[in-house]
C-alpha cells in the first residue's frame, strides 16, 4: 500500500467528510481517513496514475470505473500504488454496480471511496480542498521565514544547540532527530531515534526523502555526507512540510560545521597538552588546569592508549570519529607511527576504542590526572604487544604483566633470552619437544604441576620430566629464587619478541 507523504498533512480526507455542504458518505476504505489532501482532480479514465503526482482525491461520473470485478479491483489497487488520497464517485450518474471485489480491496488497502450527491457539483469539492491548500501554503511559508531566521538566531541570541532545536520543532511541528550515519550522536544535546525509529534511517547515500510519518534528510557537510535529520509529525501539530524540513537540514549542517570547527580547535590544542604530558614538560596543577578544559573531571582517573592498525596503517580520522561518537572527552596526538589518546577511565571510552576498525589499542592501568605519563606509556606498549600476539582488538595492562621492567631494547631482551633460554630453545627445534612452553606454562600457574599438566593435556610426571631436562639445558635451578627470576624474565622476553606463543 502507497501512501505519499511529500505534502502537507493540514487537511485530510476526513476534514472533507466533515463538511455537512459536501454530504459526502464513505462506502469504503474508512481506515483511510486519515489520508492528507493535496488537491481535487476530476479524471474519467480508468487510468489515470501517469498523470498524477500524489495525494489527490480523485472525482469521477463513474466513466472511469470498469465493469468487471477483475478490472475493478485493479483500478483500485492502481489508484493506491499511485498514493491518491480517495475516490469520490458522483451518485446516480454513470457509476458501474460496485463489484464486492472493488469494495474489499478498497478495504483491505484503506482507499477511501465516497459517493458524493448529485446536487452537489464537483466544483465544490475542488474549492473547499483549494480553500485549505491555499491556507495551509500561507502558514508553510511563514513557517519558511522563520527558519531562516535560525541563522540570525545563531549569531545573534547564541543559543545552545538543544535551544536552537527545540525552536525549530515548536515551528515545524515536527520532533527533530540527528544521527550519524552508523546511529550515533551527531549533535551533543541532539537525540538519536531511538531503537523503533532506527530503522527509518537510510541505508544508501542518496535516500528518497519520505519515511511513515515524516521525512528522512542528509546533513551535508565537508568531505561527504556527515549523518541524517528525520523529522517526525508531532501529535496535535500541525507539520510544514518537506521544504521546511529542508531548511532545517541546511541550518543543521551549519551547526555540525560550527560543532566540527571547535572540535577541531579543541583537538589540536588537546593534542599540545597531550605532547607535553608525555615529555612529563607539565607540573601537576598545570596539567589539570588543561585536562578541565578538555572535559575532564577533576576527581575522575585517565587511561593512556597507544594505537596501532591490524592488518595495515591505522586510520586516525577513524579513530577520531570513534571517540566523537562515544560523547566522551579525549586528546589524540600522532608521533611518529604511534598514535596515543588519553581518555576517562570508563566503559565508554574503552567501547569507543573497541569500535575502531581494524585497530589494536594497548592501554594503561587507571592513573590520576596530571601524574607522569613514563610509566602508564609504558604499560600501554606493552598492553599493545599483548594484544599483537593474542589477536584482541583492545588489552589494558594488568599487575600480571611484569614485562613493563624489562629493557625497551629489542637487542638486549635478545641477549637475555639467548642467555638463560638458548640451550632449551635449540633442543626444542631439533627434537619437536615442548620444553621452554611447558617450563613458561608451569610458572604461568604459580608453579602448580597438576594444573600445568591440564593445560599442556600432559600427565604430571611428563611435565615434571620436562621441568628437570629445561633445567639441566638452562643451567638454572628452578628452586632457586634468583634463577627463577632470572628463567621468568627470559621468558618475558621471549615473547615480547614474538618467540613464543
Amino acid at each position: 500500500m502507497c501512501h505519499v507523504t511529500g505534502i502537507s498533512a493540514a487537511l485530510r480526507v476526513e476534514d472533507l467528510v466533515r463538511v455537512p455542504a459536501l454530504q459526502l458518505r464513505v462506502l469504503a476504505g474508512e481506515e483511510g481517513l486519515g489520508r492528507p489532501v493535496a488537491w481535487a482532480h476530476v479524471s474519467e479514465l480508468e487510468d489515470p496514475t501517469p498523470w498524477l503526482l500524489g495525494s489527490e482525491l480523485i472525482m469521477t461520473t463513474g466513466i472511469a470505473i470498469p465493469r468487471t470485478a477483475a478490472r475493478q479491483r485493479d483500478y483500485v489497487e492502481r489508484l493506491d500504488e499511485a498514493g491518491v488520497a480517495a475516490l469520490a464517485l458522483s451518485a446516480h450518474l454513470h457509476v458501474p454496480p460496485l463489484r464486492p471485489a472493488f469494495l474489499a480491496a478498497a478495504e483491505q488497502r484503506g482507499v477511501p471511496v465516497l459517493e458524493l450527491p448529485l446536487q452537489v457539483p464537483f466544483i465544490a469539492v475542488a474549492q473547499e480542498v483549494a480553500a485549505a491548500v491555499q491556507a495551509d501554503a500561507r502558514k508553510r511559508l511563514g513557517a519558511q521565514l522563520q527558519i531562516f531566521g535560525a541563522l540570525r538566531w545563531l549569531a545573534v541570541e547564541d543559543l545552545t544547540t538543544a535551544e536552537l532545536v527545540r525552536r525549530l520543532e515548536r515551528l515545524s511541528g515536527y520532533s527533530l532527530f540527528l544521527a550519524t550515519p552508523h546511529g550515533g550522536s551527531l549533535l551533543p544535546d541532539v537525540p538519536v531515534p531511538d531503537a523503533r525509529h532506527a530503522a527509518l534511517l537510510p541505508s544508501s547515500a542518496d535516500p528518497p526523502p519520505t519515511v511513515p510519518g515524516g521525512y528522512v534528510l542528509p546533513v551535508p557537510a565537508p568531505g561527504g555526507v556527515a549523518g541524517y535529520l528525520l523529522a517526525l509529525e508531532r501529535k496535535g501539530a500541525q507539520p510544514a512540510g518537506l521544504a521546511v524540513v529542508q531548511h532545517i537540514a541546511t541550518v543543521m549542517a551549519l551547526q555540525v560545521t560550527i560543532v566540527r570547527h571547535e572540535r577541531e580547535t579543541l583537538r589540536r590544542q588537546g593534542a599540545e597538552t597531550l605532547a607535553e604530558l608525555l615529555r612529563d614538560a607539565l607540573d601537576r596543577d598545570t596539567a589539570r588546569r588543561h585536562l578541565a578544559r578538555a572535559g575532564f573531571a577533576a576527581d575522575t582517573s585517565v587511561l593512556i592508549a597507544v594505537l596501532d592498525g591490524a592488518d595495515g596503517p591505522l586510520d586516525d580520522a577513524a579513530a577520531v570519529n570513534a571517540l566523537d561518537e562515544a560523547a566522551v572527552p579525549y586528546l589524540v596526538l600522532r608521533q611518529h607511527q604511534e598514535l596515543y589518546a588519553l581518555i576517562p577511565d570508563s566503559p565508554a571510552g574503552l567501547t569507543a576504542l573497541a569500535a575502531i576498525p581494524r585497530t589494536r589499542a594497548g592501554v594503561s592501568r587507571p592513573f590520576a590526572p596530571g601524574a607522569p605519563l613514563s610509566v602508564p606509556r609504558r604499560e600501554a606498549h606493552l598492553a599493545l604487544t599483548r594484544a599483537g600476539a593474542s589477536g584482541q582488538s583492545v588489552v589494558v595492562f594488568s599487575d600480571g604483566m611484569t614485562d613493563r621492567w624489562l629493557h625497551e631494547d629489542p637487542s638486549v631482551l635478545r641477549g637475555l633470552m639467548r642467555h638463560v633460554l638458548g640451550a632449551a630453545m635449540r633442543y626444542d627445534t631439533e627434537h619437536e619437544a615442548s620444553l621452554v612452553v611447558s617450563t613458561l606454562t608451569w610458572l604461568e600457574r604459580d608453579r602448580c604441576t597438576e594444573e600445568a599438566a591440564r593445560v599442556l593435556h600432559i600427565h604430571p610426571n611428563t611435565l615434571l620430566y620436562r621441568l628437570r631436562r629445561f633445567a639441566a639445558l638452562s643451567g638454572r635451578n628452578l628452586s632457586s629464587t634468583g634463577d627463577l627470576t632470572e628463567v621468568w624474565l627470559a621468558l618475558r622476553a621471549a615473547r615480547m619478541l614474538g618467540e613464543l606463543r
